[in-house]
């Protein structure tokens, strides 16, 4: 069979800062043999008018949902056959079931070869599920999936899958339960080193999901030779020494979600830890000290926040000279207790706002209690620009700790800093889907 995989774009215009769709990587190694697999990204490539294929995946996540349901539509109206799979429809499997021929809800290692082996018989189920969530050992992506697609350079890799803390705001326990899986470490390694170029981003929502596994896996990483990033929760830097085993290992950045820097906030979200250890700027200074770029994440719009929430958020930001920093309004995903309160209590805006024609990128999805919607939404967009303004990108480069250490590290300052410069202005306001 001729498979074509697709990953949506979110919006109209091409992306930037697009990275390899390591999920349908997967796919296609388990793919099995006989089939011929092709990728379509319409983040970075057009979809073709009249798609050639026998078999149709798409993946989805909750802000490309409204446009992969607009390209299943479009494929089933043309007699081709639809597997919908990913973040968004394993959350929702009835709403993805009304676009798609089949439905595989949630890890697809283990199922995706008896999805293709029914589909060649003519004999779909409507949902495929594993009994048990599929271990991790043995995972292979096929890498060549990517290759001539205008990728950003940093290549991908996933160490483990689910989170220990259960975040207010996110839909990782939805998706994962309150389980940890993670990969051998010496298959995790040997695949980092094998990764062409000097440097590689681990994807794991929180790298130290399990701080004993992270530990065994920071004292393996030196011999993959890379300099490498991750995401991170900030209670790992508690203990100095981990600071010093991350920079041994090769860290050369951490995505730390700081969130909020107000007590009741963070009670609200579920994520007191975050303030229980070091303060922010003393983990942040242990970081730069071993030339460790720091990118910061913030989020408002729970109860007690108000516009001054966010000037206090930029504020630190740029006093700390962080490498990059995403200011979010706070996003009522679907499986989260976020959204499911929301609901419950009629502050919802378009629900479902990623189905609706007349959402738009940035703004907010519900009735704040402190600050109108429009109030959050502008409030967020001021911060991102200022943020990413020629000022501040000239000041925060400053820092030769970290940003500007060497060659490597200034040339990724600089091409983070001016493709976010740049998606900001492009993604503000635009619509979902096609």
């Amino acid at each position: 069979m001729r498979i074509v995989l697709v990953q949506p774009n979110a919006g109209a215009i091409r992306a930037a800062d697009a990275m390899t769709p390591l999920a349908l990587g997967v796919l296609s190694a388990q793919t099995p043999a006989g089939h011929q697999v092709t990728l379509v990204d319409e983040r970075v490539e057009p979809v073709p008018a009249r798609l050639e294929a026998d078999l149709v995946g798409i993946t989805t996540q909750t802000y490309t949902a409204r446009r992969a349901y607009q390209l299943a539509d479009g494929f089933r109206r043309r007699g081709l056959r639809v597997v919908m799979g990913g973040h968004h429809a394993s959350l929702l499997p009835d709403e993805a079931a009304a676009h798609a021929d089949a439905v595989v809800i949630g890890d697809a290692e283990g199922v995706w070869p008896r999805v293709v082996s029914d589909a060649g018989a003519g004999r779909l189920r409507p949902r495929y599920q594993a009994a048990t969530p599929p271990a991790l050992q043995g995972v292979r992506i096929d890498r060549s999936l990517f290759e001539g697609k205008g990728y950003l350079r940093w290549p991908l890799v996933q160490f483990g899958r689910g989170c220990r803390h259960a975040c207010d705001f996110c839909s990782i326990h939805a998706l994962h339960g309150s389980g940890y899986r993670h990969r051998p470490v010496d298959e995790t390694v040997a695949e980092l080193a094998a990764l062409p170029g000097r440097s590689a981003f681990f994807v794991d929502d929180n790298l130290f999901a399990d701080p004993v596994a992270a530990l065994a896996l920071l004292a393996a990483l030196p011999a993959a030779g890379k300099r490498w990033g991750a995401q991170l929760s900030i209670d790992a830097l508690a203990d100095e020494s981990t600071v010093d085993l991350l920079a041994a290992a090769g860290c050369g950045a951490v995505l730390l979600g700081l969130e909020s820097f107000d007590p009741e906030s963070l009670r609200e979200m579920h994520k007191s830890w975050n303030r229980t250890g070091p303060s922010y700027g003393q983990c942040i200074a242990r970081l730069r000290a071993r030339g460790i770029m720091v990118y910061g994440t913030f989020v408002f719009g729970y109860d007690h926040d108000g516009p001054e929430a966010i000037e206090e958020a930029l504020a630190f930001a740029l006093a700390q000279r962080l490498f990059v920093a995403n200011f979010n309004p706070l996003t009522p995903t679907p499986g989260t207790p976020l959204y499911q309160r929301l609901r419950a209590e009629g502050r919802l805006l378009g629900d479902p706002w990623w189905l609706d024609p007349g959402f738009r990128y940035g703004s907010a999805q519900f009735v704040p209690a402190r600050m109108t919607a429009v109030q959050l939404a502008e409030g967020v967009y001021r911060a991102r620009r200022r943020f990413y303004g020629w000022r501040s990108i000239a000041w925060r480069a400053l820092d030769r700790q970290a940003n500007t250490r060497s060659l490597g590290s200034t040339a990724l300052y600089l091409g983070a800093n001016l493709v976010s410069r740049r998606e900001i202005r492009r993604k503000q306001g635009r619509t979902l889907g096609g």
